[in-house]
This record gives structure tokens, C-alpha cells and sequence, in this order.
């Protein structure tokens, strides 16, 4: 196989320490580590994949980070995947809860959730994924950017989906209530709470946000 025939893969730093890069250059991937803005692989103009372990995917539903990510990952990715990675949940979450948000992401934020067994089976479904996407569709490699351009109303909707705990539905919810951005974001506690799905720890999380000083310092820490 030529150089030009070779599956390339971008991988995160922070993935570097983990067996994922050794196991795909044994099946003749290139691996090219980079400092990527979201997500942990990118396999081709379009998708980026996210990986994490079981009992991080347990985690991120308890704290809410989940949405939140998946939030930005459907904003900058064609065909954005989740891969959770694990035999067995740790069962800190219920299996109602666990559905709920396997249903929540692949509905509302479009999102393929992908499960393997170790990080041996991820290697392969990263790899099997980037064969076909660079050697069959013959699509290029970049590293992560705006899918496509936006309208107004989707830009709209993208700024108040950075909101903690707010995807497409909501914002759609919220700007239909508010009709602009600046309505949505100086909307206090008891306005935010008219809006369905919104209550009193949401609309208090999402004030917090909003009205706390930025700290330089904390700034810096990597997420």
C-alpha cells in the first residue's frame, strides 16, 4: 500500500497515552497527533469520533457534561460519532436513564453510539471507519471545523446551545419564548422556568453562566 493509499488518522494529545495509536499503526494506519478544539479522532472531512470509557459515559450523564458535549460535537461534525467503550456499565445511573440518554443523543443531537468491548475492538471500528471513508469515498482529511455555513437562525440557535444543559430542542424552545439571543441570555430565573423542560436548577445553572466573572486561572486548565 503507497503512502497515498494510507488510512490517516488525527488523533487528540490526550489519547497519545492510551494503546489506541499503537494498535492502529499495526493496521497500517498513519496516526498524526494533534491538539484537536473537540472530540478525540477525526477519520475524514466529516467525522470525528469522541471516545469514552463506561464509567466516564456514566459520569458525564450524572454531571451533565454529556449534553453539553454532544452539543458541540453535532455543531462542528457531519457524522459525529460516540464510541463508549467497556464490557459493563458500573450501574450508577439507572437502565432507564442510561436508554433515555442513548435515545436523547442519537434523536436530538444526531449522534452514532457505538459500543466495544476493549480498546483493542475500538481500533478496529476506528480503522474499518476510516478505510472506507478515505479509500472508498475518497474524502479528505482536516482537522475539525464548521461543517457548513449557517444562517441567521442557526447561529442563533448554535450560541444559545452553548448554554450548560441546552441542546438544538431547547434552544429552538427558548428562542421561540425569548426571539433573540439577548432575551435568552438577560432572561432571569423565574422567566427562564416558563419554558418547558427549564426548572429551577436548570434556570439557576444556566444564570450562574451568565453572570459570574471569568476567572483567568481556571481558564487554564485542561478539560
Amino acid at each position: 500500500m503507497g503512502l497515498e493509499e494510507k488510512v490517516r488518522i488525527i488523533m487528540d494529545h490526550r489519547e497519545s497515552k492510551s494503546r489506541i495509536a499503537e494498535l492502529l499503526k499495526e493496521k497500517g494506519a498513519v496516526v498524526e497527533i494533534a491538539q484537536l478544539p473537540l472530540g478525540d479522532f477525526i477519520l475524514s472531512d466529516r467525522v470525528c469520533v469522541e471516545r469514552k470509557r463506561r464509567e466516564d459515559f456514566e459520569q458525564s450523564i450524572i454531571d451533565g457534561r454529556l449534553f453539553d458535549q454532544a452539543g458541540r460535537l453535532s455543531r462542528f461534525s457531519e457524522k459525529p460519532i460516540l464510541v463508549v467503550e467497556g464490557e459493563r456499565f458500573e450501574e450508577r445511573v439507572s437502565r432507564a436513564a442510561l436508554l433515555a440518554a442513548i435515545a436523547s443523543l442519537m434523536l436530538d443531537y444526531g449522534l452514532n453510539v457505538f459500543f466495544t468491548r476493549d480498546v483493542e475492538k475500538t481500533a478496529e471500528f476506528l480503522f474499518a471507519i476510516a478505510k472506507r471513508e478515505q479509500l472508498g469515498e475518497k474524502k479528505p482529511m482536516r482537522l475539525i471545523g464548521e461543517k457548513h455555513a449557517y444562517t441567521p437562525s442557526q447561529q442563533k440557535r448554535a450560541i444559545v446551545e452553548t448554554l450548560p444543559g441546552v441542546g438544538p430542542k431547547l434552544a429552538r424552545a427558548l428562542l421561540a419564548k425569548f426571539k433573540t439571543v439577548e432575551n435568552v441570555m438577560t432572561a432571569d430565573v423565574e422567566r427562564l422556568m416558563e419554558v418547558e423542560k427549564i426548572g429551577k436548577g436548570r434556570a439557576e445553572v444556566i444564570r450562574k453562566i451568565l453572570t459570574e466573572e471569568y476567572d483567568e486561572k481556571e481558564d487554564n486548565v485542561e478539560i
